[in-house]
């Protein structure tokens, strides 16, 4: 996937290891990332990154502004036999950095999300949003998102 310039100086591009420092930065930049992340030891998220690497089905993405990571997503592709055979895109892991936060940076990776879903001859896109991240689910609301079902999860 090549780079795609996109408004305000602004350019997503397939995430590289040197960019781990500032993803799990923002991952680890909220409440619930705060309990759950830990910038101080890379090295899961090293290994993580190598397979998402090899995997043809995942995209992981940084927003890159004057050569700073500012915003992250992650998009899989998921071929399914529900929906006719349809390949669902799902979206992970959506972050902005504290600075950028309210400028639209947001809407501008989600856009390029469902664009590239598009592109790949996705019949949906999908995400999950904690229950305690309202603002989230506002923004989501507003670039077309539905709350269609209900969540479960089960740590292991």
């Amino acid at each position: 996937m090549p780079a795609v310039p996109a408004a305000d100086g602004l350019t997503i591009r397939p995430a590289t290891e040197t960019d781990l420092p500032a993803i799990v930065a923002m991952l680890a930049d909220d409440p619930l990332g705060a309990t759950r992340e830990s910038p101080d030891d890379l090295t899961p998220y090293i290994e993580a990154f190598k397979e998402l690497s090899g995997d043809p089905h995942q995209q992981l993405v940084v927003a890159v502004r004057e050569e700073r990571v500012v915003g992250t997503l992650q998009l899989t592709f998921l071929p399914g036999l529900s929906r006719k055979g349809a390949t669902r895109a799902l979206v992970e892991g959506v972050r902005i950095h504290a600075d950028e936060r309210g400028s639209g940076l947001g809407g501008v990776l989600m856009e390029w999300a469902i664009d590239t879903s598009r592109r790949a001859d996705c019949r949906l896109i999908q995400l999950t949003s904690d229950a305690t991240r309202t603002d989230a689910h506002r923004f989501y609301e507003r670039l077309g998102f539905e709350a269609s079902h209900v969540g479960f999860k089960r740590a292991l």
